[in-house]
């Protein structure tokens, strides 16, 4: 690999012991090659992350865009929320 940068990782002896068993099985020809797949299976999930959080983010901003929030009877919201499938059905008719 030409383009590659050396750096140092700290990780816990059992997270040591893991890693050298995963190289002696066979699994993997080396520690760098583990620690590759573990960053490219890292890398997928802060990706996803970030897109949550971006999520996130719009939806507040749209919350708060919205106007002043108002009070909610949230046993009315149920019902109402039971009924519209209900509704829907008879529309099917």
């Amino acid at each position: 690999m030409a383009n590659v940068e050396k750096i140092s990782v700290s990780m816990t002896p059992k997270q040591a012991d893991l890693l050298r068993d995963a190289v002696q099985s066979g699994a993997y020809a080396s520690a760098s090659e583990v620690i590759r797949e573990a960053m490219g299976d890292w890398t997928a999930k802060w990706e996803t992350r970030k897109g949550d959080v971006d999520r996130l983010r719009q939806l507040w901003d749209e919350g708060k865009a919205s106007g002043a929030a108002v009070p909610v009877d949230f046993d009315e919201l149920r019902q109402e929320a039971r009924q519209q499938p209900s509704a829907a059905r008879k529309d099917d008719r």
